[in-house]
């Protein structure tokens, strides 16, 4: 299964390095779908997709098509997110598959062969994991991520107000939760060159200060932009040293551009070039 792919840390940095630092999230949302006019069919989901594909994949450094929206039309909308993540790679986007897989043993191992391996139709070049089962549990997404020169996410500090409770409560050495899975993926970075290929997720909506990203060494998938109630502006006081490592991610503030595919490039521009802005050292 071992490929001669570059690490994906080194490719993200790739990537936004060419086109800048702006992941848009490819969400056919029932109300997105019906502001562009259409009806809730998979005939909709597949213009509404490869619409997004079309105006973007070119365009900006990473989409994430979030694998709820495809699941919900059954084999017809798994067969749209199929194309939709092999049409952008080709267009030269890295695609993260925003599924938030989490289980364990042989069920975690099917999940990680599904999104990750080489061999699957569904492989992105990243996925977004959920550690509440133990990050031991995640084991096998790492390891075929390693072998395969693709990535994972791991949800630490998400943007969802529900998730506090459990992400802020301590561990046994008086760690946020959230630190402690900082603080793993960190331990599987270590000595990564120009950053390790296991993210993690933490919210741009977050308080400055809520965790410690020094030592990560990897990505930082930074949702909560717009509808959210993110702003731009705040990222530098959000993630502070590790600001370098943040990718920013959008989904409604490009998509309500939509349909025409000129107002959903520029809508990526703007955005892309207020991040760079925001961004800059």
């Amino acid at each position: 299964m071992t490929t001669t792919r570059p690490n994906f840390g080194q490719r993200l940095a790739d990537a936004v390095a060419a086109r800048g630092a702006l992941c848009v999230g490819i969400d056919p949302h029932p109300a997105l779908i019906q502001a562009w006019g259409l009806d809730e069919s998979p005939g909709s989901l597949e213009r509404f997709a490869m619409t997004a594909v079309e105006a973007l994949a070119g365009e900006v450094a990473v989409l994430k098509p979030q694998s709820a929206f495809f699941e919900l039309y059954g084999a017809a909308g798994i067969a749209v997110l199929e194309r939709v993540i092999v049409e952008a790679r080709a267009a030269g986007a890295l695609v993260i598959l925003d599924a938030k897989r989490g289980d364990i043993g042989s069920t975690m191992t099917a999940y990680a062969n599904a999104y990750l391996a080489d061999t699957s139709p569904l492989a992105a070049d990243a996925l977004t994991v959920s550690p509440y089962l133990g990050y031991g549990s995640l084991a096998p997404a790492i390891g075929i991520a390693e072998q395969t020169g693709r990535g994972v996410f791991v949800l630490a500090r998400t943007s969802n107000p529900e998730g506090q409770e459990l992400q802020k409560s301590r561990d046994a050495v008086s760690r946020p939760v959230a630190q402690s899975i900082v603080d793993a993926a960190s331990d599987t970075n270590a000595g990564a060159e120009p950053m390790g290929y296991v993210g993690v997720v933490a919210g741009a909506t977050m308080k400055p200060g809520e965790l410690d990203l020094s030592k990560l060494n990897g990505p930082i998938l930074a949702p909560g932009i717009g509808a959210q109630g993110a702003m731009v502006q705040s990222l530098r006081g959000v993630f502070g040293p590790a600001l370098p490592n943040v990718l920013p991610a959008t989904a409604r503030e490009v998509l309500g551009s939509g349909p025409g595919i000129d107002d959903l490039r520029s809508a990526a521009r703007r955005t892309r070039d207020d991040l760079a802005t925001a961004l800059a050292v």
